[in-house]
């Protein structure tokens, strides 16, 4: 959607238009609905946090200044609700992965055995992400998914971009950890 398109869209949705509202709802909700499902790793939880997410936007829409791109603002209501809904689910319930996930995007190859070993590692690296505290796992999907400068992520988390740089260099620590536990050296040595 054109950024002049977006505008006048939020403007009468601020008026009070919800056919306008219901617009930004219709060209957004693929990404938005995207975000919170690799946040979260559940088509059913994702919907949750979607929902959350229209509403606060919905409530909080004349708030929207426009000094971010309205996509910048969304991103930060979805991971926000995200890390929140992630937080109590924590409290009732333990929830696997879907096998489908898909966080890797690689070229087809024909070769069975590679298709094996890369199934493997999207399964490991996927486990690996999804037992990262949503406050690491957030930044690092918004930074190696999204490809969003330091700056980008530290805008929409509202945290320093040193903080943003301190959160994805412990996250991928942990993600290393987790995926090579002997260590790098060792784990190709065996």
């Amino acid at each position: 959607m054109d950024s002049k398109r977006t505008n006048e869209l939020v403007a009468a949705a601020k008026e009070g238009d919800q056919r306008a509202f219901e617009e930004l709802v219709r060209e957004t909700y693929t990404d938005t609905y995207t975000l919170a499902y690799r946040l979260v790793g559940d088509e059913e939880d994702a919907r949750d946090v979607v929902q959350e997410t229209y509403l606060r936007v919905h409530k909080g829409l004349k708030k929207f200044r426009g000094d971010a791109q309205l996509s910048t603002w969304l991103h930060r209501i979805t991971a926000n609700c995200a890390s929140t809904y992630l937080g109590r689910r924590s409290k009732h319930r333990h929830d696997q992965m879907a096998d489908d996930f898909d966080v890797v995007d690689a070229e087809p190859q024909r070769d069975p055995v590679f298709q094996a070993d890369l199934g493997d590692l999207r399964s490991d690296l996927v486990d690996a992400l999804m037992k990262l505290p949503p406050k690491l796992r957030t930044v690092i999907v918004l930074r190696d998914i999204y490809d969003l400068p330091h700056e980008a992520i530290a805008d929409e988390l509202d945290i320093s971009e040193s903080a943003a740089k301190v959160r994805l260099h412990r996250a991928r620590k942990r993600l290393r950890e987790r995926l090579y536990p002997l260590g790098e050296e060792q784990a190709h040595a065996v």
